[in-house]
């Protein structure tokens, strides 16, 4: 059987975790969290190796964009997946998340749309007609 995909959830708000956790290890993926950026980046240099990032953009420490951008910049995150998870409603800062590759769930979400979406990122499912990336 193949090793599932780790995924890491970047979210200060603890409900997030314990919703998502059941949820995403039931679809098959393992599961670690991150309520800051410092421990965001602390996990991406741990095992197991991080397939995908599911990012909140409003971090205690700092900005999940800023960190979109620095994961961009190094060769290794370069083209790491990333679904940024957010309450955040500014189109300039939506834009941004996706000028920077990542796609985008905003809060509050359904369980369907976010697998689909991480079904998405990792290119095992077909965008739906006239949703956005």
């Amino acid at each position: 059987m193949a090793t599932a995909r780790h995924l890491l959830v970047v979210d200060d708000e603890p409900h997030i975790g314990l919703v998502l956790r059941p949820y995403l290890e039931q679809l098959g993926y393992s599961v670690s969290f991150a309520r800051t950026l410092g421990e965001a980046r602390t996990a991406l240099r741990a095992t197991p190796v991080t397939d995908g990032v599911l990012l909140d953009i409003h971090l205690p420490d700092g900005s999940g964009l800023d960190f979109l951008r620095d994961l961009r910049r190094q060769g290794g995150t370069a083209s790491l997946p990333v679904l940024v998870l957010t309450a955040e409603g500014e189109d300039r800062v939506l834009r941004e998340a996706r000028r920077l590759g990542a796609s985008l769930v905003t809060k509050p979400f359904s369980p369907s749309k976010l697998s689909h979406r991480i079904a998405m990122m990792f290119g095992d499912a077909e965008d739906k007609r006239g949703e956005p990336r």
